[in-house]
C-alpha cells in the first residue's frame, strides 16, 4: 500500500468548539476542506501531505488517514475484514504498534475489546505473511491504528500523529489546573488581538496563554518542539520530507519583533514555572513576567491591545465566596486601568461572571475538558464609545 503517495479521506480531529479555528488554520496552509463538523474536518490528501499538517497545526488533536471503510455487525466480522488488509506493507514485523478506537456498536460493551480484535487481526496477518509477530501495547509513540465503528459502519485509520497534537511539547511543568495548549491557542485566536499591540495576561498560572500568544505572533509552530510522530513508523516514510518541512518552520519564524507581552501572577511558583515553560518554547525574552496581585499588573498606555484573564472557576480550585470578590475586582481593574483595550475573561462559571460588573459585547463558546465555558469580551472605552461599524459583532 503506497499510502504516502495515495490520496484518501483524512480526518483532522480537535476538541469540541475548536473546529472554527482549526478550519482557518488548515485553509491558511492551502488545503481544500471536504467537510467540517463540531470536532474536526475532512480532507482528501496523501499521507505525505499529512506531515505538513502535523507540524503546523495549533488547534488539532489527531490527523487520521483512512485505510479502509467497510461494514461490520460484530467483532468477528470486524476481525475478518481487517485480516484481509495488507498490514505487512504498513507495519514492520519487527516494529511496535498500538490501537485506539471510537466505538458505538451494540455488540461491544467496552472499546478495549474492539481494540483487541483489531490488534489480533493485524498480528495474525503479519505473522502469516512474515512468520514473526510484531509487538503491541498501549503506548502511542510508534505506529498507531485507529478504529471508528458506529453501528455497522467501520473505518480503519492510520493515526499519523501518534501522541496528541493538542499538547505542543514545550510545557514540561504543567502547574495547577493548566489550560490545554490547543485550547489556549484557540482562545488567543478568538480575541481581537492584532499580534502587534500589547497582550496582557494577569493570573497567568503556568503561562500557557502568554506563551501561545508569543508563539502565534512570531509564527513559531508546534512542530519545532517535537521529533516523533506516528507517520514516522509507517513503511515507506521518507525522513527527508519531514526535515524539509521542519526547515520551513525554522525559516518562517519572525525574529525581529517589538512585542509587549506581560504575564503576572500572585504565586512565585507559578511565575517560575511560566518562565521555565517560556524558555523551553524559545519565547522567554518576549514575555515580561512579574509576581504581583493582578490589580497591580502593568498595562502599557495607549497600546490598545488586549487583556486576557483565565481565573479560577470555583469548580476545581478556590473558594466560591472569595471568587465573587475576585471577579468584581477583575471588572474594576479592566474599567480603571485598561481603557482603550479589549478585555477578555475565560470562565466556566456563569454565576461568577455576573459579578464582573460589565456587560459583555461578545460571548465565545468553548469547552475546557468537559466544562462548558465562555470567553467574555468587553470593549473598554477610552473616552467616547466606538462608532457602530467599529464595534465587535455580537455572537
Amino acid at each position: 500500500m503506497q499510502v504516502f503517495h495515495t490520496k484518501s479521506k483524512v480526518i483532522i480531529t480537535c476538541n469540541k468548539r475548536l473546529s472554527p479555528y482549526l478550519l482557518d488554520e488548515v485553509k491558511a496552509l492551502g488545503y481544500t476542506i471536504v467537510r467540517d463538523f463540531p470536532t474536526g474536518l475532512e480532507l482528501n490528501i496523501t499521507l505525505t501531505e499529512c506531515i505538513k499538517l502535523n507540524l503546523n497545526l495549533r488547534c488539532a488533536s489527531q490527523i487520521l488517514y483512512s485505510l479502509n471503510s467497510f461494514k461490520a455487525n460484530n467483532p468477528e466480522e470486524l476481525y475478518r475484514e481487517l485480516l484481509d488488509m495488507p498490514w505487512e506493507e504498513l507495519i514492520d514485523f519487527s516494529g511496535y504498534f498500538s490501537v485506539t478506537s471510537n466505538v458505538d456498536n451494540p455488540t461491544i460493551t467496552t472499546p478495549l475489546f474492539a481494540n483487541l480484535k483489531v490488534k489480533d487481526a493485524i498480528v495474525d496477518r503479519i505473522k502469516e505473511k512474515k512468520g514473526i509477530r510484531p509487538n503491541s501495547g498501549s503506548d502511542a509513540n510508534k505506529t498507531v491504528v485507529h478504529l471508528y465503528w458506529k453501528d455497522s459502519e467501520a473505518d480503519i485509520f492510520l493515526d499519523t500523529s501518534g501522541e496528541t497534537l493538542a499538547k505542543h511539547g514545550y510545557r514540561k511543568i504543567p502547574g495547577k489546573a493548566p489550560m490545554l495548549e490547543a485550547l489556549a491557542a484557540a482562545v488567543v485566536l478568538s480575541t481581537r488581538w492584532d499580534q502587534k499591540s500589547p497582550f496582557v495576561n494577569p493570573m497567568c498560572g503556568s503561562g500557557t496563554l502568554a506563551i501561545e500568544a508569543a508563539l502565534i505572533a512570531t509564527n513559531r509552530r508546534p512542530g519545532l518542539f517535537r521529533m516523533n510522530y506516528g507517520f514516522m513508523h509507517i513503511i515507506g516514510y521518507d525522513e527527508q520530507v519531514f526535515f524539509a518541512e521542519r526547515r520551513i518552520l525554522k525559516d518562517q519564524v519572525i525574529k525581529n519583533t517589538d512585542l509587549q507581552i506581560i504575564a503576572t501572577d500572585l504565586s512565585d511558583d507559578a511565575v517560575d514555572i511560566s518562565r521555565k515553560n517560556a524558555k523551553t518554547a524559545g519565547v522567554d525574552t518576549l514575555i515580561t513576567f512579574e509576581v504581583c496581585d493582578f490589580a497591580e499588573t502593568p498595562v502599557p498606555e495607549g497600546g490598545k491591545g488586549v487583556v486576557v484573564f483565565n481565573p479560577e472557576y470555583g469548580e476545581r480550585l478556590g473558594v466560591h465566596s472569595k471568587l465573587e470578590a475576585t471577579y468584581k475586582r477583575m471588572g474594576d481593574f479592566m474599567k480603571q486601568h485598561c481603557k482603550g483595550y479589549s478585555g477578555y475573561i475565560f470562565t466556566g462559571n456563569p454565576d461568577l461572571a455576573k459579578k464582573i460588573g460589565l456587560k459583555a459585547d461578545r460571548k465565545v463558546e468553548f469547552y475546557n475538558g468537559k466544562l462548558d465555558c465562555r470567553m467574555l469580551e468587553y470593549e473598554l472605552y477610552d473616552g467616547s464609545r466606538r462608532p457602530e461599524e467599529e464595534r465587535p459583532v455580537k455572537a
